[in-house]
């Protein structure tokens, strides 16, 4: 048991809060609960949110020039101490250092690209549209955000959001996930350090509680939710509800297409990388191969060659794969490997007392890979969020865009080909938000969008890029007329609809 206390974040200062409320946070990686997290109950979400509201108008009245400086600051910062970030992660979530660090740089992109936020948020304007009336049009912000992050990138998957945020005008409350909390707290205190003024961004730490209040608050203006698809959905039916725009991104089950003229040493690489990195945990891995015709058997073999090499273990030792995030999410993940080779999947390695370079108590599972699954097994079926590796043979390409299709997730899909018409018919004909073509991870660089289809999104506007602005801004046209002084100010009497002349 730890005396470290992890609280909320808000003017500036940590904040206990009142609700006497708290939850383990471990080490996935020795078992050992390194802290307590505050679990915040009504009250402390009010009073977190009430300072997001008080520092809105001010921080919306400050020049764009300041917001940018300030940015570029906070960039700056980052960058300089990511590898400290990336320990933090490292120790709550489990993931090897490499891959924090990869977490940390490619959330970093994202405040780079709200450093040309002025750029971004230009307006338009047309002149003597009718005689002597001019238009213009312009971005303002909503006021106060509020952001709700998965465990699976305690940083990155926030970043995809508040920095454009912030540029933008607003003021920001971000509830991280109760599993591994420290980072958001690490990130305010640089907030702080960049010049960022109090409460413009705050931390709500908690569970459904603080979810709930961000979800009913009517000062909060917009949801933005990382998750599974029935929290997305519940986030978004309900915020909706209280009048709020939404993005909420849910879960996936990402495949990746293997015709049989493909590089099948380049697929097998990034099946493994994709399917296994993070220990499975990521909204993008790989977790169905679906090997074309004459493809699967070397494919399979390919794969489980590789699998083989991996070594498991504390992600500060320099292992390939870290632990799971929890205990709990450790014995189910490893209750579907039981659940597939009792279907008839084809168990080619199973990840079930792996040896780890670690202490016992670790959250360990190691990579494990199926062969001859069908649509109807639950290792296929369900988004299982663990490093599990199914493959599913199909004879033709066109059964396997019909299977991919036919999921109800779209997040992510890759296919590896050499063929460039295979490959473009793909891009037209697959139903996945983000494709990748002989990669499998396609997860767009931050001046584009991130968002899937079908089950694997609810609201109309994806994360970042252009459609991140306008989500966290809205639009308003001015339509303007100065009296000519030579003229006579007068217009006259006209009740009819006015048209342009």
């Amino acid at each position: 048991m730890t005396d470290t206390t992890i609280g909320h974040w808000l003017d500036n200062a940590i904040f206990d809060g009142s609700s006497g409320r708290f939850g383990d946070v471990t080490n996935p990686a020795t078992g050992e609960v390194t802290g307590q997290v505050v679990l915040a109950d009504e009250a402390d979400a009010a009073r977190v949110i009430a300072a997001a509201r008080r520092a809105a108008p001010g921080w919306a009245a400050t020049s764009l020039s300041q917001r940018t400086r300030i940015m570029f600051r906070f960039r700056e910062l980052l960058n300089e101490r990511k590898t400290e970030l990336a320990a933090i992660i490292t120790a709550e979530h489990g993931k090897v250092l490499d891959d924090a660090l990869g977490e940390v740089t490619r959330g970093l992109e994202v405040v780079e690209f709200a450093c040309g936020m002025p750029h971004l948020l230009k307006g338009a304007t047309s002149e003597q549209i009718s005689t002597g009336v001019d238009i213009h049009s312009t971005r303002q912000p909503l006021g106060v955000v509020g952001i709700i992050s998965p465990f699976n990138f305690p940083a990155m998957v926030p970043m995809w959001f508040f920095p454009i945020a912030i540029a933008a005008g607003n003021t920001v409350v971000v509830k991280p996930s109760e599993k591994d909390p420290s980072a958001l707290l690490w990130t305010a205190a640089l907030w702080k350090e960049a010049g960022l003024p109090d409460g413009v961004f705050n931390v709500l730490q908690g569970d459904k509680v603080a979810v709930d209040a961000l979800l009913d608050s009517p000062d909060v203006k917009s949801i933005s939710f990382v998750g599974s698809t029935p929290i997305a959905r519940y986030v978004y039916e309900r915020a909706t509800q209280a009048g709020k725009r939404v993005q909420a991104l849910g879960g996936a089950k990402n495949h990746m297409l293997v015709l049989p003229d493909a590089d099948l040493d380049l697929a097998a690489d990034a099946a493994v990388n994709a399917g296994y990195g993070s220990a499975g945990e990521r909204c993008m891995a790989i977790s169905v191969v679906v090997a074309v015709g004459s493809s699967a058997d070397d494919m399979v073999a390919k794969i489980a060659e590789r699998t083989r090499t991996l070594r498991i273990g504390d992600g500060t030792r320099g292992t390939d794969m870290g632990p799971l995030v929890t205990l709990a999410h450790r014995d189910k993940v490893a209750s579907f490997i039981g659940e597939g080779a009792e279907a008839g999947a084809s168990l080619v390695i199973d990840g079930r007392g792996s040896p780890a370079d670690g202490a016992d108590d670790g959250f360990w599972l190691g990579p494990t890979l199926f062969d001859h699954v069908t649509p109807d097994m639950s290792i296929y079926t369900e988004e299982i969020f663990g490093p599990v590796l199914s493959v599913v043979r199909v004879e033709t390409y066109d059964e396997g865009v019909e299977l991919i299709n036919a999921n109800p997730y779209g997040n992510g899909v890759a296919i590896f080909t050499k063929n460039g018409g295979a490959a473009r018919k793909f891009e037209i004909e697959v139903e996945v938000g983000m494709v990748g073509v002989n990669v499998p991870i396609p997860v767009p660089m931050a001046y584009y969008s991130f968002g899937g289809w079908k089950n694997s999104l609810f609201g109309d506007t994806h994360a970042h890029g252009v459609e991140g602005v306008h989500f966290f801004t809205r639009g308003k046209v001015v339509t303007t007329r100065w009296a000519d002084p030579a003229v006579s100010p007068s217009g006259g009497l006209e009740l009819a609809f006015p048209t342009h002349a």
